[in-house]
């Protein structure tokens, strides 16, 4: 016999003896809501599949019983089952508690003071030119030029200084009219508890002021979630070889 909703029921007979084998094919979130009512639901099938094989024996109890359990069946059927769209929406985006972020945890705002240096010079710059500025354009901005940096950080104005860190990404120079340039780059500590953790910084560098504000956008490990701002200002460059020290202070909210 076959039952709508995809219920299938084989009955064997064996020596007078009748075997209800019972085969669902459902979704598995459908096996288990119907899980607590199986054992009821087979053993009512059994009898009413035998009444039905054997019709002078039907009792209408029986066959109400089975009727109204797939009745019940049809209705969870069509409320249990999600729409390929719901569940399309789910994996992609689902609101989700702020502790298991680690976001319960008192916002704080710290300070990180240090020196960046800009090598461009010697057997081992820190500073490389990777793409230069269009022969075509005659500017004294070099517009258009892009430098990979792997610059050290350092506590003190000397190279010597202790080593905190490496700025690590690029800037290029993105002004026509003014030595101006867009920071792109990750200050990735490799000082004490920090170590390991980046802060990540991206925007306008007009390197002829004396005080430069760049938006802090971002950050890993302890700066999950970071936001805040970075000053830079000019401590020593020499024009001949384009090296430079810059002091910076970096203003940051973080967990």
């Amino acid at each position: 016999l076959t039952f709508p909703f995809n219920f299938h029921i084989c009955c064997l007979y064996k020596q007078d003896k009748l075997l209800t084998i019972i085969s669902l094919h459902h979704p598995p979130s459908i096996i288990i809501i119907f899980s607590p009512l199986l054992h009821y639901f087979t053993f009512s099938t059994l009898n009413i599949t035998k009444n039905l094989i054997n019709p002078t024996t039907m009792h209408s109890q029986h066959f109400l019983t089975f009727f109204f359990f797939l009745l019940l069946s049809s209705t969870t059927l069509t409320s249990s089952t999600p729409s390929s769209q719901n569940d399309d929406t789910f994996d992609f985006a689902r609101p989700i508690d702020r502790k298991l972020l680690g976001l319960n945890k008192k916002e704080k705002l710290s300070q990180f003071r240090f020196y960046w240096h800009d090598i461009l010079s010697g057997k081992n710059p820190s500073s490389i030119t990777v793409v230069p500025p269009p022969l075509k354009l005659n500017t004294t901005t070099a517009f258009g030029s892009v430098r990979m940096i792997d610059n050290p950080l350092t506590l003190g104005p000397e190279l010597s200084s202790k080593l905190v860190g490496k700025a690590q990404g690029f800037y290029a120079s993105a002004s026509q009219v003014e030595l101006g340039f867009l920071m792109a780059m990750n200050l990735a500590f490799i000082e004490g508890k920090y170590n390991g953790s980046t802060i990540t910084i991206l925007g306008k560098n007009p390197a002829m002021n004396k005080v430069r504000e760049m938006p802090v956008v971002g950050g890993s490990g302890l700066f999950r979630f970071a936001r805040g701002y970075a000053q830079a200002n000019t401590h020593w460059i020499d024009y001949k070889s384009g090296d430079a020290c810059v002091e910076y202070n970096v203003y940051v909210f973080h967990y």
